[in-house]
């Protein structure tokens, strides 16, 4: 079930699903079946992925993430979703942008992506891994920075390059995931720094 082109049929699933009425988050992970957890959070990462701050749906997908990493990181065979995430409903025309947005993007990382240092991705090792890196990106996502720039978009690369070494089996991927997920730190601890040295500096000026 979780290959690409598996993933991207079952997109297309839930967008003729959609036609009627608006299809749940909760509805569509409820029709997959024994359903991976890479394979959801490559479907939940997938609005994240721009620079735009999303407020309070940053926050929830970052407790989404970190739910799903907590899960795996326990052994759960088959991840749940917080109710809140579940009852997201979404029209035909936003899953139709969700399969446009998957192709472009897992088809670009497909054209370097290959089976190799499986034993990142295989056994109860692996699964350690992959909760770890999907509960450490959610939790910096479901940090609440507001207008901070990319605050989503770079702990939702994490989250994507472990999907696509996934779905790829493709252990270098892993290392890309932990890689952006160094990035985010540095990241933030650069923001709240700057805040440290330009709130003492505008304290030092009005005290004068």
């Amino acid at each position: 079930m979780s290959d690409y082109h598996t993933l991207v049929e079952t997109l297309h699933r839930f967008a003729e699903a959609s036609k009627e009425r608006p299809l749940t988050f909760g509805e569509a992970v409820d029709s997959l079946d024994e359903a991976a957890y890479a394979f959801i959070a490559v479907i939940i990462v997938l609005p994240f992925l721009q620079p735009v701050p999303l407020g309070p749906l940053t926050v929830a997908g970052g407790v989404a993430f970190a739910t799903l990493g907590w899960q795996l990181l326990k052994g759960h065979e088959s991840p749940v979703l917080p109710q809140k995430l579940r009852n997201i409903a979404m029209s035909e025309k936003t899953w139709r942008i969700l399969v446009n947005v998957c192709l472009k993007v897992l088809g670009f990382c497909r054209k370097f992506t290959r089976p190799r240092m499986t034993h990142l991705l295989n056994g109860r090792k692996g699964q350690k891994i992959g909760g770890m890196i999907l509960f450490a990106a959610g939790a910096l996502m479901a940090i609440p920075f507001g207008v901070l720039p990319l605050n989503n978009v770079l702990p939702g690369l994490a989250v994507l390059f472990y999907c696509i070494a996934e779905l790829e089996d493709d252990g270098l991927m892993v290392l890309i995931a932990l890689f952006w997920l160094v990035v985010t730190v540095l990241y933030f601890a650069a923001f709240f720094l700057a805040l440290w040295f330009f709130g003492n500096e505008a304290l030092a000026y009005f005290a004068q």
